[in-house]
């Protein structure tokens, strides 16, 4: 075998050059998938702990603290998922560094659990020293990642600097904010500061640092598989209530609830993936911003919605504390949280906006509001899951019958 053919079998070091953004057959890599591993358990720890919290009517502190966990879940990935993207050598320095980045994501995720219990609990300063130091390890990789493009890609070298110092500032304010033993409250209200700097520095390194060579079409793919991830959490709470169900044997009652779980998942699944954006992203880049940082709101609502379904599971063993209508409420509103962001997601993507979109959305707000007056006449926990599970099927009712229609012309309008 010649030298040339030696990356394909051997991982040496390798010119972090850039990708071509317009390579063809650009795909998930195995690496990428792996890594992908680590965030089903912290998206799974943060929907077992925001479970706990509404099926305990701890509802306004566990929204609180389960936006912050999804945050900061969500923009970890982020972050590495634009870098691959763009500088994906799969070389062993590579390789390491992110299995480093994997290492501080896991650590990330054990601190999930006691920092709920410090908001729910009503504890008097924000107990986030264990999730910073998770962001601590995956900042250390993802700077020497950084760095390591700005020496091998010269023409890219301001960008790369700005995303450096850019991590370098929003971790140190991170760092001292969990150093400094803040009322919640305060603490929550100066997350503001580092949040900004850390949506800030990719705008800044992308528009006006002359930006990195990120592929389109892997990006979407990307976001997609993360998104069934997301979906996963559905999955497991319909079989956490299932199992309850189970314990008095078969019943119709867990044909229902698993029909309404996995409805209410494969229905987001449809929804989501009708939308082209892989052909969006790579007509028009500058539309990447909208797109990658309102996904934080879509992961959110979709795990979200599992958490919901596993609260069911709470209320079918009459452990907790939460009543019919406030269980239902658990489910029903993530599904608009999703269907909200999702339509809101669509416009600002593919800017349009079709009159058919509203009347989908109202007749959608009719489907949710009727399991929430099911559940006031006590009408059993299933039923109205089962009527919830319809929402997202207006949607895809609607795209396959005509809305399909105003993909092509948002498809034919990028050739303009």
């Amino acid at each position: 075998m010649s030298e040339t053919q030696a990356p394909a079998v051997r991982h040496r070091t390798r010119r972090m050059s850039g990708r071509d953004p317009h390579e063809s057959g650009r795909a998930s890599t195995p690496l990428e998938l792996l890594f992908d591993l680590t965030f089903v358990v912290a998206f799974g720890t943060a929907a077992n702990e925001l479970a706990h919290a509404l099926a305990e009517e701890h509802i306004g502190s566990g929204i609180a603290a389960f936006a912050f966990a999804t945050f900061g879940i969500s923009w970890a990935w982020i972050n590495f998922t634009w870098f691959a993207s763009a500088y994906d050598t799969d070389d062993w320095v590579y390789r390491l560094t992110t299995m480093l980045q994997m290492v501080g994501v896991l650590i990330f995720a054990l601190g999930i659990p006691p920092m709920f219990e410090s908001v729910t609990q009503h504890g008097e300063t924000l107990d986030n020293d264990v999730i910073v130091w998770g962001y601590v390890v995956m900042r250390v990789a993802m700077l020497f990642q950084w760095w390591r493009a700005g020496q091998h890609d010269p023409d890219r070298r301001p960008a790369c600097h700005t995303y450096i110092v850019s991590i370098a500032i929003a971790q140190v304010l991170w760092c001292v904010l969990a150093l400094v033993d803040l009322p919640v409250g305060t603490t929550f209200a100066l997350i503001v500061v580092p949040f900004l700097v850390e949506i800030g520095g990719p705008a800044l390194a992308e528009l006006r640092r002359g930006g990195t060579p990120w592929h389109a079409h892997h990006i979407a793919e990307r976001y997609g598989l993360m998104v069934i991830i997301t979906l996963g959490e559905g999955m497991i709470g319909t079989m956490a209530a299932i199992n309850v169900l189970a314990e008095d044997g078969l019943s119709w009652e867990i044909a229902v609830f698993t029909l309404a779980g996995t409805a209410l998942t494969f229905g987001t699944w449809w929804c989501y993936f009708a939308v082209p954006t892989g052909e969006v992203l790579h007509a028009r880049r500058e539309r990447s911003f909208g797109f990658g940082y309102g996904a934080m709101l879509l992961f959110g609502a979709i795990v979200a919605i599992g958490a919901g379904l596993h609260v069911g599971a709470y209320y079918l063993e009459g452990k907790y504390h939460l009543g019919l209508t406030g269980t239902v409420l658990s489910v029903v509103v993530p599904v608009a949280l999703f269907l909200a962001v999702f339509y809101a997601g669509y416009s600002l993507l593919t800017r349009s906006m079709h009159a058919f979109h509203l009347v989908l959305l109202a007749i959608t707000a009719v489907v949710l509001v009727v399991p929430v007056l099911m559940a006031q006449a006590d009408v059993g926990l299933v039923w109205c899951l089962l009527v919830a599970s319809l929402a997202p099927w207006v949607t895809v009712v609607g795209y396959e019958v005509f809305g399909y229609r105003h993909n092509l012309e948002v498809l034919d309008s990028l050739t303009d």
